[in-house]
């Protein structure tokens, strides 16, 4: 076996299609958010705002989330010293699990070292605790859910997205008797669209189902402490467990679920990917707490009605472009291209021209002919930083080679 051969022709694969992924190496700029450095593949380096980043309120820069992390690294140092199970549970995760519970209104809730292993761990769990459990997943789940679904060895149904016909269809060809999980989503990332969470916890309520819900582009970003869409529509008390991250609105890092006491002490106790993974960091667990603790008050609320209106006004103006953008009203704005070379070649364009970064999205993240340009205001966005990228978008799209009727083909 040629082994370097295989790997040629696998890499190979993707560039030929148009899916080969460059890293662009940035160094954020502390206090100047959404600006950072571009260090260029010839050794020099190029100023460059942020249009595709996920610290969707700048509070990865916020002073309060700052000096936490400050005080915790030179009270405790760098790491944690091990797994939760073993010397590595500080007063700074139980003081950011407490926070998180309180933020969803639930009885416990537990940490992981992100929201990916928190969906897989979680998921691929709940069949050990409930066997025969039946997981009926909406097909546009993310990528972290449904490998925590294919690899728990339970029974699933995939239910088409946000179809509640075709959901109330599987539940109810399915033993009344048998445990059930619906697993979705309140905001699904690609396209920005919500999921339709009272419809889906009446039919939970109706046959029987335990409600999982990831909540990970909403924490932070909707309701009047930030716990997400389910709290904007009085849901939570519907939910049985809730996903979030601490790597979006929050700026940090780490995932979680928020649940009863009694499903936190089930996972933590048979979940692989909770037992023997190293726990995150005090500076961050403190970090993360001071900004969950920061967005729940007036002046969190401030961040995100401006949040919202940046997400508005890019909308508004894109449309008067002309440009093939989706909008359910959500602050996710993604631009169709539909042809991943042409995709990759507008973001070198955005990148090299006018010092704008948006990464393209491509397959597998999305479906062949959707790929795109997916934008993310922030409150940090000044008028300035909008006008460049509506300018350098209308000039690219109307005067280059890749013209409007090229690019939407």
């Amino acid at each position: 076996m040629d082994y370097n051969a295989q790997l040629d022709r696998a890499l190979g694969r993707l560039h030929e299609e148009g899916r080969y992924r460059v890293f662009i190496d940035i160094e954020r700029e502390k206090g100047n958010f959404p600006h950072a450095i571009w260090s260029k593949p010839d050794g020099t380096t190029q100023p460059v705002t942020i249009w595709c980043g996920n610290d969707y309120l700048g509070m990865g820069q916020h002073p309060a989330v700052l000096a936490a992390m400050h005080e915790a690294l030179d009270a405790t140092g760098a790491g944690s010293g091990g797994t939760r199970n073993i010397s590595g549970t500080t007063v700074y995760h139980k003081r950011l699990e407490a926070e998180l519970a309180d933020l969803h209104g639930k009885e416990a809730a537990l940490l992981f070292t992100s929201a990916y292993i928190a969906n897989d761990a979680t998921l691929s769990t709940l069949p050990k605790l409930f066997p025969g459990l039946i997981i009926y997943s909406d097909e546009l789940n993310h990528a972290s859910m449904i490998e925590g679904v294919r690899r728990n060895g339970g029974a699933k149904r995939i239910f088409r997205h946000n179809d509640l016909d075709h959901l109330r269809e599987l539940l109810a060809a399915d033993d009344p008797d048998t445990p059930k999980l619906i697993a979705f989503e309140s905001v699904y990332s690609m396209d920005g669209d919500f999921g339709p969470i009272e419809a889906i916890c009446d039919l939970a309520d109706e046959f029987g189902a335990l409600t999982y819900i990831d909540e990970v582009h909403a924490v932070g970003m909707y309701g009047p402490r930030g716990a997400g869409v389910c709290e904007r529509d009085r849901l939570m008390h519907r939910i049985d467990i809730i996903n979030g991250t601490l790597a979006k609105a929050y700026g940090v890092m780490g995932g979680y679920i928020a649940t009863s006491a009694k499903m936190v002490d089930a996972i933590r106790s048979y979940a692989p990917g909770f037992i023997f993974t190293t726990s995150l960091s005090p500076a961050i667990a403190a970090g993360a707490a001071a900004s969950v603790a920061f967005l729940k008050t007036a002046e969190g609320q401030k961040l995100r009605d401006k949040h919202q209106e940046q997400a508005k006004v890019l909308k508004t103006r894109l449309k008067a472009l002309g440009l093939p953008l989706i909008d359910h009203g959500s602050h996710i704005i993604p631009v169709i291209v539909g042809d991943p070379v042409h995709t990759k070649q507008l973001s070198d364009m955005l990148l090299d021209q006018f010092g704008i970064y948006v990464q393209p999205i491509n397959f597998p993240t999305v479906p062949r002919g959707t790929e795109r340009l997916r934008f993310t205001p922030s409150p940090v966005h000044g008028p300035d930083e909008m006008d460049k990228l509506i300018h350098a978008l209308d000039e690219l799209w109307a005067h280059c080679a890749l013209n409007r009727a090229e690019l939407s083909a």
